[in-house]
């Protein structure tokens, strides 16, 4: 026997679609048959990012991009890996 599903709710906003989801009562099951789900990629999608400024000692920024360099990586990539994995530990 199938189950009924219930409608999905309409959403003034992004914000107030964030809120029913994450709500304590957030089930999607509710909604959504996901026996009928098929997997799929998102192959161009890609984080959200921020660009932020910050003040290096030139001798280290040349240092890192010496080191970029080395490794034939853009420096910038090569700093954030560095702090992700640094966070990470």
């Amino acid at each position: 026997m199938k189950k009924r599903l219930e409608p999905v709710p309409s959403f003034a906003d992004e914000a107030a679609e964030r809120a029913f989801w994450e709500g304590p009562d957030a089930d999607s099951t509710r909604h959504v048959d996901w026996s009928q789900a098929v997997p799929t990629t998102f192959a161009e999608l890609r984080p959200s990012t921020q660009a932020i400024s910050i003040r290096l000692p030139v001798s280290l920024l040349e240092r890192i991009k010496a080191e970029a360099h080395r490794r034939d990586v853009p420096y910038q990539s090569l700093i954030k890996v560095w702090l992700a994995e640094k966070v990470d530990r």
